[in-house]
């Protein structure tokens, strides 16, 4: 099986560096344009993907929708297990407004966040329950930044920790009973609208 791993496309709670967790905020006009960049990209590949899958929140449906359409292959319903870390107090804040409240150490606070192991937990029942049903299955799924970071550090534990970009395209393959990272965290479709501005 080969899963690709896309983070959903810029929002303005993205922008203003608001975390978002599972406040359902839609994509901006920047996202729109990173999710057809990516769907562009794609779309000159060697067809690879069977089938899109997201989060149920709007930013990553969007994302994939616009992938899907692209590409002319199925977008599937969404599964709730692909949803961003619920964040708890601290969503909808911005680094300031943490620090204001809870010290430059927010990151101990306890502000009701969903543990590393429950997220872990979450993505590899997903994962999982596609390897067992789909062996020679090739998905892509849209989801969310932390959300993919723990994942790709469950099924991948040897990769580089990496900052996870708006629009990043990673994809794994299972072989031998293992995840290998095929691609990871790569943005370069995004070049030319960095270029311009977008």
């Amino acid at each position: 099986m080969i899963i690709g791993l896309v983070r959903h496309g810029n929002t303005d709670w993205n922008k203003l560096g608001k975390i978002q967790g599972q406040t359902d905020i839609p994509l901006n006009e920047r996202g729109v344009a990173q999710a057809a960049a990516l769907a562009n990209r794609l779309s000159e590949d060697q067809k690879l993907w069977d089938a899109v899958i997201s989060s149920d929140l709007q930013r990553a449906r969007e994302t994939a929708r616009i992938v899907a359409d692209k590409l002319g292959i199925p977008l599937l319903a969404p599964d709730e297990r692909l949803r961003e870390r619920f964040y708890g107090d601290i969503e909808g804040t911005t680094e300031q407004e943490r620090i204001a409240r809870w010290g430059e150490q927010w990151r101990q606070a306890e502000v009701g966040q969903e543990s590393d192991e429950t997220v872990r937990g979450r993505g590899r029942s997903f994962v999982e329950e596609w390897r067992r049903g789909n062996p020679q299955g090739r998905l892509l799924v849209v989801t969310h930044g932390s959300f993919l970071a723990q994942l790709l550090d469950e099924l991948c534990s040897g990769l580089d920790k990496q900052f996870l970009d708006n629009m990043s395209y990673s994809i794994l393959q299972f072989n031998e009973n293992e995840w290998e990272s095929l691609l990871y965290n790569c943005s370069r479709h995004l070049q030319q609208l960095d270029q311009v501005g977008v």
